[in-house]
């Protein structure tokens, strides 16, 4: 943290964020997590102690979706700002897809936050997405990373094989072992979990393998209480905020009024995404079943927003179709109202304030609620609640006394809970007048931010509890990456090291004297272990990088971090097991040692003679296979993904890191290095090459050294000036 305050990133990754109208309901990415970080955000940004909040999602641009998701940086305020990431493409997809495309948005990430120069103190992840991407960037940048889960993969597995669904079903479509497993790797990793109520972490949190690794705070969420004030109230005094809600007020009057009978009734209100969870078809039945509650109150019943009930997804659709059968199973006309849309900026505070002037109830549900903002915000106005007892509503009734908790099971007990209300004039007015005190008393943004803040500082100055996982160090190899733009990678074998390794001890002086200015890194046909042992039998310091086994793996760091981006990038189209298969009766071919072998490698002994590798070829193009095959020294043959090699891992790098290809020197000695010395970046062939790289005498951009080994790569620094050119820079 500098002196001017904390830099947050948050992440929240489906897109469907804006400052502006946010579309809540829309679909089931669209529930109350897209307030609550928009609303956190923005709390956070007006705390003197916040210099910058930075909320990344994924950019869209998608004719279905509004063209304010394709904008890919929104300033909110002049301390708060949606940042979008495009991943997966441009089209908009539910986030059970955006699994396979994390890495990438993890890169693309690493890329904003150098060039942009806007490096945080701490990263946060909202959801098992965000909160993986969250997890792999703290442990590339050295960050403490906070986590909230919102609902969790466990608890939705359970529910939905009680609703019939089988576990085979579940993973097909919302991919829940995927996401389970991220949870997992979250819980074991997050320094902070940030939770709304005890509940949540006793009852979702607890059903982990990790669930007592990271250390909890129960933060629970806040209210905008200058939108969602007392129905007694005057509008605000900002004219055109005033002018807002009153055209909202007289909107959903004219809209709930265009259903009803007999409009002056009491107003029972429920606001929900339509899902099955949510319980809609369970209220309607209580309300559809109860003739004494249908004399006295009306019904209204907003499930989200839409079009064409066809058009939309399975759950949504049956959701629907299931509460439209029930009101005319009941024969609700005149009773119950279903608008098909509403604006949550003023409409649905202006539908609170109705509800509550008509001396109604605010109903939640649900079968099961982690925490239930809604409740608030209808409190907050002054509204009485009836709400699940399965959940974070337990802490809030407790709280603020403004309500009763019911079975949602019995349809009996909810319909009891609302005549009750409504029927009790002391009562109404007590869980009114206890609503609106309490939910500005526990409930606030200003009290949460407070709270977080203090929290997440003692992450960022170290002072963590016993129990606190420990944070990252400050010098972490993403930290030191990002800070340089220069890097010499070398290979190790006969380049590095070889039969002249006296001018080893001098370079390996330089390396260390402009460590600050110049990246280290490896790139090689050795695994990382065996490239780590010969480096550390010679002195040589540890590599910023290590490119291994030729390409088809890399790795950061002390710790050998690996490049999981990488591993994803590369693994399109690959099928090792074909490959495989397909080359296990040439008989020229010998399969190495299975130490050798690797998921992005297979490797072979192979003695130079006419036409065997178009042989090779042949077979693999002839099934379709994609791949990168590469000879050296008249004996190895790798076989590849196609996307993997020792020059496609330092592009990948350049565009990672945000360090252009000019800027790397490269040097090689055979013909597994040949791919890596072409091209743009400077590239150094020692003077004991193999016959295999005599055809790039004079390229552009290839320097021939008179010496042989770190001798040839010291001669290759000062032909290019390299050293002057880094620190200059």
């Amino acid at each position: 943290m500098t002196d001017k305050g904390l830099c947050i990133h948050l992440f929240s990754l489906h897109g469907l964020i804006r400052s502006k109208n946010l579309e809540m309901g829309r679909d089931a990415d669209t529930g109350g997590q897209v307030k609550y970080v928009m609303e956190l955000g923005t709390s956070l940004s007006r705390r003197a102690d916040v210099r910058r909040v930075d909320l990344f999602t994924r950019l869209i641009a998608d004719k279905r979706v509004s063209s304010d998701y394709s904008e890919s940086i929104e300033a909110v305020s002049d301390k708060f700002r949606i940042v979008r990431i495009q991943c997966g493409g441009r089209k908009y997809m539910r986030k059970e897809l955006l699994w396979p495309y994390l890495e990438e948005y993890v890169d693309k990430t690493i890329k904003f936050i150098k060039r942009h120069r806007a490096m945080p103190d701490i990263v946060h992840g909202h959801y098992p997405d965000g909160g993986y991407v969250g997890m792999q960037l703290a442990d590339i940048l050295g960050l403490p990373f906070v986590y909230t889960g919102h609902s969790l993969g466990r608890a939705k597995l359970a529910r939905l094989m009680d609703q019939g669904m089988t576990e085979a079903e579940i993973i097909r479509k919302f991919k829940i072992d995927r996401r389970i497993d991220a949870e997992e790797q979250i819980l074991a990793r997050a320094d902070l979990v940030v939770t709304s109520t005890h509940h949540e972490i006793r009852e979702q949190y607890g059903l982990y393998r990790n669930k007592d690794v990271p250390r909890y705070r129960v933060v629970p969420p806040g209210i905008d209480i200058d939108t969602f004030y007392p129905y007694y109230h005057d509008n605000p005094d900002d004219a055109q905020q005033s002018e807002n809600a009153r055209y909202a007020q007289a909107s959903m009057l004219k809209e709930l009024n265009r259903f009803f009978m007999s409009p002056e009734k009491p107003l029972i209100l429920a606001l929900s995404r339509p899902d099955k969870r949510k319980n809609i078809s369970g209220l309607v039945k209580a309300y559809g079943m109860d003739l004494e509650l249908q004399s006295m109150a009306n019904l209204a019943v907003f499930a989200g927003l839409r079009k064409d009930i066809d058009a939309m997804a399975d759950n949504e659709r049956g959701v629907l179709t299931e509460m439209l059968l029930g009101m005319d199973k009941y024969d609700l006309y005149g009773k119950m109202a279903i608008p098909k849309k509403h604006d949550f900026e003023y409409e649905v505070p202006a539908l609170y304030r109705i509800a509550a002037e008509r001396s109604g109830v605010f109903i939640n549900p649900a079968l099961t609620e982690p925490f239930g903002l809604t409740l608030l915000e209808a409190s907050a106005t002054g509204l009485p609640i009836v709400a699940t007892d399965d959940g974070g509503p337990n802490d809030i009734i407790r709280n603020c006394e403004n309500g009763l908790l019911v079975n949602v099971a019995d349809t009996g007990q909810m319909s009891s809970a609302l005549r009750k209300i409504i029927a009790d004039t002391d009562l109404w007015e007590r869980y009114s007048k206890n609503g609106v005190m309490n939910v500005r008393k526990h409930y606030t943004w200003q009290s949460h931010t407070r709270d977080y803040t203090a929290a997440i500082k003692k992450l960022t100055t170290g002072n963590q509890g016993s129990n606190l996982a420990t944070a990252k160090p400050k010098n972490s190899v993403g930290r030191r990456l990002m800070k340089l733009s220069h890097v010499l990678i070398t290979d190790i074998d006969n380049t590095l090291i070889g039969s002249d390794n006296t001018r080893l001890e001098k370079l390996v002086r330089l390396l260390n004297r402009h460590q600050d200015r110049i990246g280290f890194g490896v790139a090689t046909g050795r695994t990382s272990d065996s490239a780590r042992t010969i480096l550390e039998k010679y002195g040589i310091p540890h590599p910023d990088l290590i490119i291994c086994s030729v390409g088809s793996a890399l790795f950061y760091g002390r710790s050998q971090q690996p490049s999981l981006g990488w591993a994803s990038h590369i693994a399109s189209r690959w099928n090792r097991g074909k490959i495989v298969d397909l080359l296990k009766d040439i008989d020229f071919l010998e399969y190495q040692e299975e130490e050798t072998q690797r998921r992005f490698k297979v490797s072979y002994y192979m003695e130079p003679a006419k036409d065997r590798l178009a042989v090779i070829h042949n077979r693999l193009l002839h099934h379709r296979c994609r791949y990168n095959l590469i000879y050296s020294h008249d004996r190895y043959l790798d076989i590849l993904p196609y996307r993997a090699s020792k020059g496609k891992a330092i592009r990948y790098l350049s565009y990672k890191w945000d360090i252009p290809l000019r800027n790397f020197l490269v040097c090689g000695d055979s013909g597994n290095d040949e791919e890596m010395l072409r091209g743009e970046p400077r590239a150094v062939v020692v003077a004991n090459f193999s016959h295999e790289l005599k055809e790039l005498k004079g390229s552009r951009n290839v320097y021939f050294a008179d010496r042989a080994c770190a001798g040839g790569i010291i001669e290759g620094l000062q032909h290019y000036r390299f050293i002057d050119e880094a620190i200059g820079g």
